[in-house]
C-alpha cells in the first residue's frame, strides 16, 4: 500500500493533559498538516484503548488522514482504522499480515538492520527505526543509532523508513539526506506550545 505522508505523529496521552485532552491536541495537529496518527497508549485496558479509539477514528475521519493503533491489530479492525503498528514484542508481522491480509497497513518499530530486514520480508509496508539520537523515552534501547547507521537502513531497505527517536524540527534536514522517507515525532509537537504551528512548520519542511 502506498504511504501517502511523510510526518507519523505517535500519541502519549500523558503530555497533553495538563493543556487540554488529547483529542483536542490531535485535532491541532491535524489542522497544522498531519496525516497519520499512531494511537500509542499502552496503559489503557482494552475497553479504554476501544474507547479512545473510536474517538480518535472520528477526528482523523474529519481531516482525511491515517489512524493506526499501537500493538492491537483487533481493535485496529474495530474501530475501521487503517493500520496497526507492531513492536518487536508483538505478534510477528507475517502473523499479522497472514490474519487481515490487505485489510490493515502495517507499521513496525526497528531498531537494527536485522530487525528492519525481518519486517520488510514479513510483509511490512513501512517501518520506524530507532533512536537516531539520544532521547529519554528510548533510552531502553541503549546507544541511539546515529545517522550513520541509519543511512545504512535506508540503503538495504525498499520500503519507507521513518526515523525515530529525538528527531527535532532543526534535525529533519539530516535524517532526509541520511535516506529517510519521514520522521515519527511523539514529543516535538505535542510539547509545543502551539501544536498547529508546529505541525503546520514540520509539513512544510517535509514537503521540500
Amino acid at each position: 500500500m502506498k504511504i501517502d505522508f511523510r510526518l507519523y505523529l505517535i500519541t502519549d496521552r500523558k503530555l497533553v493533559t495538563r493543556h487540554s485532552p488529547l483529542v483536542t491536541a490531535v485535532r491541532q495537529a491535524l489542522r497544522g498538516g498531519v496525516k497519520a496518527v499512531q494511537l500509542r497508549e499502552k496503559d489503557l485496558d482494552t475497553r479504554g484503548l476501544l474507547k479512545l479509539a473510536y474517538k480518535m477514528r472520528e477526528v482523523t475521519d474529519k481531516f482525511n488522514a491515517k489512524l493506526f493503533i499501537n500493538d492491537r491489530f483487533d481493535i485496529a479492525l474495530a474501530v475501521g482504522a487503517d493500520g496497526v503498528h507492531l513492536a518487536q514484542s508483538s505478534i510477528p508481522v507475517h502473523a499479522v499480515r497472514a490474519a487481515v491480509k490487505k485489510k490493515l497497513m502495517i507499521g513496525v518499530s526497528t531498531h537494527s538492520l536485522r530487525e528492519a530486514g525481518e519486517a520488510e520480508r514479513g510483509g511490512a509496508d513501512f517501518i520506524t527505526f530507532g533512536p537516531v539520537y539520544r532521547t529519554p523515552s528510548k533510552s531502553k534501547y541503549g546507544a541511539p543509532a546515529g545517522l550513520d547507521m541509519l543511512k545504512k537502513v535506508t540503503g538495504k531497505i525498499n520500503i519507507p523508513v521513518f526515523a525515530l527517536g529525538g528527531i527535532k524540527e532543526g534535525r529533519i534536514r539530516n535524517v532526509i539526506t541520511a535516506g529517510a522517507y519521514g520522521v515519527s515525532m511523539i514529543s516535538e509537537i505535542f510539547r509545543a506550545a502551539d501544536i498547529r504551528k508546529k505541525a503546520q512548520d514540520i509539513t512544510g519542511l517535509l514537503a521540500h
